[in-house]
């Protein structure tokens, strides 16, 4: 008789040890396991003509500008890109309805700078200098992937942009025109002056001479939106544009394969055949299928209630 998977159980269930710890999917492991920090590679399996795009946008140096229904792998296009070219972590910027061009440049902690100033001048002894301006101003993810470097670009993925304030696209255009900015902040110093700053995703400090940041490549940057609204011309003309597509029932096999194996993706096309009837019906993510998939690979006996529960609409509301 098959071992019941269900390690919580509730009722007046004793409380218990579990044995063995279920192995995490590989897309859900952290830590030094992770694919993200071991050798290891997430694969990323796209059509030679969405490919074409993604290195016309690299050849161009111009923003990518992704698009596509919920869950065929916008996000995770900037990461493969990023993993396959060497070119660091991915600077990540969530968007939301609050957002500012500000935001993404850099963040200035005026109220910590002046707290910090009044403490000392409370001491006995106010002696010393004043507190750097530069400990109290981080580079935002845009701001960080502007930084100049003759070598290569960074990766910066701005997620969900149509989330944002309606004037945000157009608000950018300077920023990805020019390929610089200015810290005001900084600026005020005098043109020779060069202050330590904090960046987005490291510990250690640049230099920012007279508050200007300025790439010298211009960095790989995509953009993702799942089409709640429409862009401006004038934004939709500076970037390459790229719609990704669910990919197909052959596809959904080469993906479950590189995901979880030979041997995992010989058994799943039962489950493959069964989620592509259910996506013209509904709207659903790949990963759902991954998931089911990675179930039933464990030993869990995926019947239909469980099917249920992982192939919920990406759009179905709880009462």
């Amino acid at each position: 008789m098959a071992q019941d998977w269900r390690l919580f159980q509730g009722g007046d269930t004793e409380p218990h040890d579990v044995e063995a710890w279920p192995t995490a999917p590989p897309w859900r492991r952290f830590g030094d396991d992770s694919p993200r920090r071991s050798r290891g590679r997430l694969p990323y399996l796209i059509s030679e003509e969405d490919r074409d795009v993604v290195n016309m946008a690299l050849h161009l140096h111009r923003p990518l500008l992704v698009t596509g229904p919920p869950g065929t792998g916008k996000s995770t296009l900037a990461r493969a890109v990023a993993q396959e070219l060497k070119l660091g972590e991915v600077l990540h910027w969530p968007v939301n309805s609050r957002s500012t061009l500000t935001e993404g440049l850099y963040s200035y902690d005026a109220v910590g700078r002046l707290r910090e100033a009044s403490l000392r001048q409370r001491a006995e002894e106010p002696t010393g200098p004043e507190p750097d301006i530069g400990d109290y101003l981080r580079l935002g993810p845009l701001g960080t992937a502007l930084l100049p470097d003759e070598r290569r670009p960074r990766v910066l993925l701005i997620d969900e942009l149509d989330k944002g304030d309606v004037d945000l696209p157009n608000d950018l255009l300077t920023v990805f025109e020019d390929g610089e900015f200015e810290i005001p902040e900084l600026a005020r110093l005098g043109a020779e002056k060069t202050v330590p700053v904090q960046v987005t995703g490291s510990r250690q400090r640049v230099g920012i001479t007279g508050g200007r940041v300025g790439c010298r490549i211009f960095p790989v940057v995509v953009i993702t939106s799942n089409g709640e609204r429409e862009f401006p011309p004038a934004f939709l003309r500076r970037c390459v544009r790229l719609d990704l597509k669910h990919p197909d029932e052959q596809q959904l096999q080469r993906i479950v394969t590189m995901h979880l194996g030979e041997e995992v993706g010989a058994r799943a096309q039962e489950l493959i055949t069964h989620f592509v009837g259910l996506r013209n019906e509904r709207e659903l993510a790949t990963d759902q299928l991954l998931n089911a998939v990675r179930l039933r690979a464990s030993g869990v006996r995926v019947d239909h209630d469980v099917l249920d529960k992982l192939f919920r609409s990406l759009n179905e509301v709880d009462a």
